[in-house]
Formats: C-alpha cells, sequence, structure tokens
C-alpha cells in the first residue's frame, strides 16, 4: 500500500466515523498483509477486535476498495502474529491525542483528558427535586476544598444530567483553584490509554500520570467491567489517590451494585464514598428546562413567535430524557425558523411526530393497579379480588376507567386482569366513572393526579 493510497484510506475514514473514533478504534491496529482479496489487521485485544469487526470493519473495507485495493473482506487477529505495522507501509501522519468528543465550539477548554463543553456549567445546570442533592454535592466538590466524601458517585439514565455535573465541576475548579491538576476522561479513554501504555511498554509513564494528579473524573465508570486488567490498574490508581486525600468523582448508568462483572473490591471502594441517585425528571423539571432553552433559542431566532401552552406541552409528552427534549425544542424553533411561521400546538405536533411518537411510554394495566391501590390505600389483591364494598369498588372503577384510557388493551383483556371479571362489568365501570367525574370534583383531581403520576 502506497503512502497516498493509505492517506485517501485514513482520510475517508475520518469524514465517516469521525476523528475520535479512527484515533481510538482503527489507529492501534496493524496491517499484517493485504492479499488474495484479504487485508489481515492485528489488534492489541479481544475487545477491540471485536468492536472494531462489528462496527468498522466494512467501512475500513469499503475506503480500501476506493483507494484502489483488491479487498473482499477483513479479518482481525489478536496479537499472535508479529505485526508490521501501517506506519512501516506507508507513512503515517502524528497522532492526534484521544477525546471523548471534539469540542464543541472555539471557546470549549481542553484538560489533558477530554474536551470540555463550555455550556455545561452549574449556572446552565436546571435544578429539581429528581437532581438537587446530585446538584449539591457537586457544588461542594467543585469549590475545591477538602474531600469530604470520596469518590463522589453520580448515577442515573442517560440524559439526566451526570456528565453536565462532571463538566461542571471541572469548570468550577479550573476557576476556583486553577493551580489543581484536574483530569477528566471517559472510562473508555481510561482503557485506550492503558492498553496502548501496556502495548509501548510505557506503563509507569502511565501511573505516574494517573497518579500526579489532584482531582480525576472518570465518566461511565461501567465500561470497565469485565476488562480484568483494566479493572486492576483502576483499582490501583483509585486507592493511591484516596491515600493520598486527591478528590475523585465518577458516573455510571447505574448504581456502583448493580454494575454486572466489576470487581466486589471495586464495587466496596466505589460505595464508601457519597453515592447519588439522579432520578428520571418530573413534570416541573422538565418545563424549567425548557424555559431556559426556549430563553436562548428567542434570542438567536428573535423572529418566532410561540403560543402559549407548547413548552407545558413538550414537558408533559417527552419523559424520555433531557437530550431528546432539548432536541425536540431546537428542531421546533428551526423548523419555524426556515418556514417563517409561528410555533403552534399543530405545527409542534406534525414537526416533532417521529419523537412524540417515540416518546409514548407504554404504560401496564398492571401499573394503573398498582397506582390506583397506592393511591386510596387499599391492597392490590383486593383490587382485583371479589370484594364489593364501596371503598374498593371505587377504586376498583377508576383503574378500570384508567386501563381502558391509557392502554390499548380490549375490554375482555381488561376483564382478564381485574380478577377474570366479565367484559360487561368492565364497561359498567367505565361508564360510572365516566358519570361521576362531571359532577363529583374531587374524583375529577384524582383521575388528573392518577394520569400525571401515572404518565411522568
Amino acid at each position: 500500500m502506497t503512502n497516498d493510497s493509505w492517506g485517501q484510506v485514513r482520510d475517508g475514514l475520518i469524514k465517516t466515523i469521525g476523528r475520535n473514533n479512527f484515533v481510538t478504534w482503527i489507529e492501534p491496529l496493524r496491517l499484517i498483509d493485504l492479499k488474495d482479496g484479504i487485508a489481515r489487521f492485528e489488534a492489541p485485544t479481544k475487545f477491540m477486535r471485536d468492536w472494531v469487526m462489528r462496527n468498522f470493519a466494512e467501512k475500513i473495507r469499503t475506503h480500501l476498495v476506493l483507494a484502489g485495493q483488491d479487498v473482499d473482506r477483513v479479518e482481525l487477529i489478536v496479537g499472535s502474529l508479529r505485526p508490521v505495522p501501517i506506519a512501516e507501509v506507508a507513512s503515517r501522519p502524528a497522532r492526534v491525542r484521544p477525546a471523548s468528543a471534539p469540542s464543541r465550539s472555539s471557546d470549549d477548554a481542553e484538560l489533558p483528558g477530554a474536551p470540555l463543553d463550555s455550556r455545561f456549567t452549574f449556572d446552565s445546570f436546571v435544578v429539581g427535586k429528581p437532581n438537587e442533592l446530585a446538584h449539591a454535592a457537586a457544588r461542594r466538590v467543585g469549590e475545591g476544598g477538602p474531600a469530604t466524601f470520596n469518590p463522589l458517585f453520580l448515577y442515573g439514565g442517560v440524559g439526566l444530567g451526570k456528565t453536565h455535573l462532571m463538566h461542571a465541576i471541572a469548570h468550577e475548579l479550573r476557576t476556583r483553584r486553577p493551580e489543581l491538576r484536574v483530569l477528566y476522561l471517559s472510562a473508555e479513554q481510561f482503557m485506550y490509554r492503558f492498553i496502548q501504555a501496556l502495548r509501548e511498554k510505557q506503563v509507569m509513564d502511565f501511573k505516574e500520570m494517573f497518579r500526579a494528579v489532584d482531582v480525576l473524573m472518570v465518566d461511565d465508570v461501567q465500561f470497565i467491567a469485565g476488562k480484568d486488567s483494566t479493572q486492576e490498574e483502576f483499582f490501583h490508581t483509585f486507592n493511591a489517590l484516596v491515600d493520598q486525600n486527591k478528590q475523585i468523582v465518577i458516573s455510571a448508568d447505574r448504581a456502583p451494585g448493580e454494575i454486572k462483572d466489576l470487581e466486589e473490591r471495586i464495587k466496596s471502594r466505589l460505595q464508601c464514598g457519597l453515592v447519588v441517585d439522579l432520578h428520571p425528571t418530573d413534570y416541573e423539571l422538565r418545563l424549567g428546562i425548557l424555559q431556559q432553552k426556549a430563553e436562548a433559542h428567542r434570542a438567536h431566532h428573535g423572529d418566532v413567535k410561540m403560543v402559549g401552552g407548547i413548552l407545558e406541552f413538550l414537558a408533559h409528552r417527552i419523559t424520555t430524557n433531557v437530550r431528546v427534549l432539548e432536541g425536540a425544542l431546537t428542531r421546533l424553533f428551526a423548523f419555524a425558523s426556515l418556514v417563517g411561521r409561528e410555533i403552534t400546538l399543530d405545527l409542534a405536533q406534525d414537526c416533532l411526530a417521529d419523537i412524540l411518537r417515540a416518546s409514548e411510554r407504554k404504560i401496564t394495566i398492571e401499573e394503573i393497579q398498582r397506582k390506583v391501590a397506592e393511591h386510596y390505600n387499599i391492597r392490590l389483591s383486593d383490587m382485583i379480588g371479589p370484594k364489593r364494598v364501596r371503598t374498593i369498588a371505587r377504586p376498583r372503577q377508576i383503574a378500570m376507567y384508567l386501563a381502558k384510557n391509557m392502554t390499548t388493551r380490549s375490554f375482555p383483556e381488561i376483564g382478564r386482569r381485574f380478577g377474570g371479571r366479565d367484559h360487561t362489568t368492565i364497561m359498567h365501570g367505565i361508564r360510572k366513572i365516566e358519570e361521576l367525574k362531571a359532577s363529583d370534583s374531587q374524583l375529577a383531581e384524582d383521575l388528573t393526579l392518577l394520569r400525571r403520576l401515572l404518565e411522568a
């Protein structure tokens, strides 16, 4: 392979998969040979081999063909042969330091680990009940004082603010304590750098770099679960920093005890500090986030007008995560600006049809029964049992009514879930609630509250 053809393959892959993916997954590969229509590469680990084969092998083949190479398939092996580095086959441009994502803007600050997003500060973080403890704990760490809880472990689902708080801590520390060495990176980067250090026989340099920091921040730590050698090094790094009273901040998508294939000693260590859950957003928090983002969009799209109730509609309907919510608002303002129309409910429903459809949470009859039983303080067994006293029969009818209105189940199906009742019994119960809600304001309020609780 000539310098020119490898340069073409490299440039093509960077455009297709992004510079960071190229540096993380393609650059560590070594070309063994290219003959008989097969391009053989060596990967440093089985994990990397499997990942590349699953995600990038066909893209590598395509770009080799585009560069004039006769390649029918790509094969990868794990370091059993002595490979010929690609650099020896074609002069390779200088290595680029891996980073979890490219900077969002020219103003983004960059630490020795990964770039920080300048938008992710404490000022831009909307605080509500589901995240107030995580926010307060992150604020305390951001002050840069002695490590009062070590580590701080933040966990929660996608788009609930873990990474935002991690970046905010780093930004705050840079402002308040610029002399501190703060290292922020993803667990994937930690693993990649460790593998690189092993391959290049620079493990001592790796250890020195990570153990010389004042604050270590590792995002998505669940990624190292099952990677034995990486876990081992992470454990020793963790212990060395804690022994020096250096602050550690960790994030994951679940609590330490729930991370499968994570060593017990690491789980134990992660649980010895403050473990904080970022709960799914509630309606009020979602509305607050939308109001803040809408102000920024109005400043950018000054010509766009919005009728009342749109933000409330979005906060009510899009409950999956904050990223989806923000993306929906961005699309809505951009569309309205491009077509020169006011943002109305009809426009929002048309423009966001796919997001609204994907965000529809499937509510189950069992969920409805449980929530109604809790609300009226009756046993779940009574809800589906034979008792006909009014204190049980009325909540049962309310649950039937909600089951019909909030699920796609038929009357016979609902009947089966309510102790095998006949479909005529279900129809009677639903009719009864429809009649009562018009005259009984307390019942109407209960129905509204239960709907909101089930949709949250």
